[in-house]
């Protein structure tokens, strides 16, 4: 694997600079802290080709991180921790072994630890393999090369500090993340910032409105919100204040325009919004409260077409294959006008599953909700949709007659089932075995 158009030559991490790194519920973990308790880690671990980093504790998947970047293995991530799901990715990496928490904090107590070094990874070293989510079928995996992660890590920078404001040149920025570090977007965001682009993360996982807001209140400003449009409408809808915010990033779906508009009024701070893929990383960033358009980042090539988009970049190994369907503008900017597997077709009509997911959640009384489309009969022609809602109080036909106008009768989800929660994974999304699981029950 190449990474084109990278600089021959290995690429250390820039932690040199003794500078805190996570604050954690001891106090702030330095980066010198860090690389010695790395270090040291390193020198235990059995030879492999490749570790699944199970760390929940951020600190802990950061150190584990650098540990396995210093003994040259990979760091599989996989789009669950279900044990099942575990398992799988292990059998798929002969040799590797379980990382966790336990791990790490056997070295914490000791405190005259070595101080350790930087390592130096060759940019075409893959270090890590992330797995899609499965919500669009089985998950993949996708191998990363240390270079593209330099390059896309210092574009995401660029990006998110034009939006920041610091307050001064030599403001610290800190992440306080509701997303977690095995994730893609996780892993952009709460790992490789602060590791490449001189930020710190906080150490918890907030999950509820009061949590973020204590989170956020516990680290200095300027504060960076990471998170997702699941997290946002919870935020809103719980009427939680939030410490002063320098920005807010958001991933993992789209946003509209008004939930977008209402999160920027609320907490008066600007909102980003990232494009990307486990299969490309960020690679371009929009506004949504002023306007649909997304910029792409300099070096990125859209190539659109009947089955989806191409995408290329000076840091891709190859180029990579998505299903959004794009419309190039002008200016590096681009409107998503859907994507293939979110078309369907039923009674000769064509609809996006994503249009009419919002339209259901436009019904009064409904919380959250999903149209999709189960797998047909072999052979079968027509292929009914089928949806699940949470609507408190509210019954099947209530909610079915509230949609009746909103859509075409073709569309109209058979059958619409009401659950107390959809399965969402850690960062809002809705694995497809999941959603049949559900459907079922």
């Amino acid at each position: 694997m190449s990474s084109r158009g990278l600089a021959g030559g290995s690429l250390a991490v820039p932690l040199a600079e003794d500078r805190p790194l996570v604050r954690t519920a001891a106090g702030s973990l330095t980066s010198g802290r860090t690389l010695a308790l790395a270090t040291s880690l390193a020198q235990t671990l059995p030879s492999a080709p490749a570790a699944v980093n199970l760390c929940e504790r951020r600190e802990n998947f950061l150190v584990g991180f650098l540990a396995l970047l210093i003994r040259g293995q990979a760091c599989l991530l996989p789009p669950s921790r279900a044990p099942d799901v575990v398992a799988e990715v292990l059998r798929e990496h002969p040799g590797a072994w379980r990382l966790d928490d336990a791990a790490v904090e056997r070295l914490c107590s000791v405190e005259d630890l070595p101080p350790g070094n930087a390592p130096e990874v060759d940019p075409d070293r893959v270090v890590v393999v992330g797995y899609t989510s499965g919500s669009t079928g089985r998950p993949k995996a996708n191998p990363k090369a240390w270079g593209s992660f330099v390059a896309s890590t210092r574009l995401n920078a660029e990006r998110l500090r034009e939006v920041i404001a610091t307050g001064g040149a030599g403001s610290l920025p800190w992440i306080v993340a509701t997303v977690p570090s095995q994730h893609m977007y996780g892993m952009e965001m709460s790992v490789l910032l602060p590791l490449l682009a001189g930020m710190a993360i906080h150490g918890g996982h907030p999950l509820y409105p009061a949590d973020v807001a204590a989170a956020l209140g516990e680290v200095p400003a300027p504060r960076v919100l990471v998170t997702t449009p699941v997290h946002l409408r919870a935020l809103l809808q719980s009427g939680v204040d939030l410490p002063t915010v320098a920005a807010i990033v958001s991933a993992t779906a789209p946003l509209t325009r008004e939930l977008a508009g209402a999160v920027e009024q609320r907490f008066q701070a600007p909102l980003l919004e990232f494009f990307g893929s486990t299969e490309t990383c960020v690679i371009a960033s929009r506004r949504p409260a002023t306007g649909a358009a997304w910029r792409t980042y300099a070096g990125v090539e859209l190539r659109p077409h009947e089955a989806g988009t191409t995408v290329d970049a000076p840091w891709f190994p190859e180029p990579v294959e998505l299903q959004d369907v794009v419309e190039p503008g002008e200016d590096g900017t681009f409107l998503v006008r859907g994507r293939n597997a979110d078309m369907v077709e039923v009674g000769g009509k064509r609809a996006s599953l994503a249009d009419l997911t919002r339209r259901l959640l436009a019904v009064p009384g409904v919380t959250d909700a999903v149209v999709f489309q189960p797998e047909g009969p072999a052979g079968s022609v027509v292929r009914r949709l089928v949806a699940l809602a949470v609507a408190p109080g509210l019954t099947e036909a209530e909610v079915l007659a509230g949609l009746a106008s909103a859509m075409d009768p073709v569309f109209l989800p058979r059958p619409l089932v009401l659950v107390s929660r959809l399965p969402r994974n850690d960062v809002g999304k809705l694995p497809r075995d999941q959603l049949l699981a559900a459907l079922r029950r």
